[in-house]
């Protein structure tokens, strides 16, 4: 797996993981929170992948147009993802989860940053750093007077799932054509 390869200081570079976030378990499958989760199976899918259990994740290897790359399902919680995460270097990951700041359905692009209140992003910068790639799916925000904890752990509406596709279209785009070009064609907003 590609965490037994040289580092990039030693040797020749790793090939990207794209970390899925989520909570194992099937308590917390198709919930809005399990976006990510998502988003690696529809990649996994796609290309060929077959998942297995590494440590306290769950990885897969692809070939995308030719280039390899990691796909990872954390086993830990949402909160501890960057647990899971040992042996990798920020500047290797596309981290793809949800976001309750983005309307439902929308998916964006990102590097860096800070974790916006999301546990799992927060895990993974206290490890590794803030300098990973995101591709961001909104959930929107609740509705008055739901709890934001309810409401990603409850389960994903209609253009949530749609976005899935999207979503791993846009990790494809930063894989081959690197985060600027990915976030050139999906960070524009579409005019009403």
């Amino acid at each position: 797996m590609a965490a037994d390869a040289p580092s990039a200081g030693g040797g020749p570079l790793r090939p990207p993981v794209v970390v899925g976030l989520g909570n194992p378990g099937p308590r917390y499958a198709g919930t809005r929170h399990n976006a990510g989760f998502l988003v690696a199976d529809e990649l996994a899918g796609r290309h060929g992948g077959r998942w297995k259990r590494v440590k306290q994740a769950e990885a897969a290897s692809v070939m995308i147009e030719g280039r390899p790359a990691e796909l990872l399902k954390p086993r830990t919680y949402m909160n501890e993802s960057g647990r899971a995460l040992g042996g990798y270097r920020a500047d290797e990951l596309i981290v793809v989860h949800d976001d309750l700041d983005l309307d439902a359905g929308v998916v964006r692009v990102k590097v860096g940053g800070g974790a916006g209140g999301h546990n799992g992003l927060r895990s993974i910068i206290a490890r590794l750093g803030r300098d990973f790639v995101r591709v961001r799916i909104g959930v929107g925000r609740p509705p008055a007077g739901v709890d934001p904890r309810d409401y990603v752990l409850s389960k994903m509406d209609p253009a949530l799932r749609e976005a899935i596709p999207r979503a791993a279209d846009a990790v494809e785009a930063v894989i081959l054509e690197g985060p600027e070009a990915a976030m050139n064609r999906f960070n524009v907003r579409v005019r009403g």
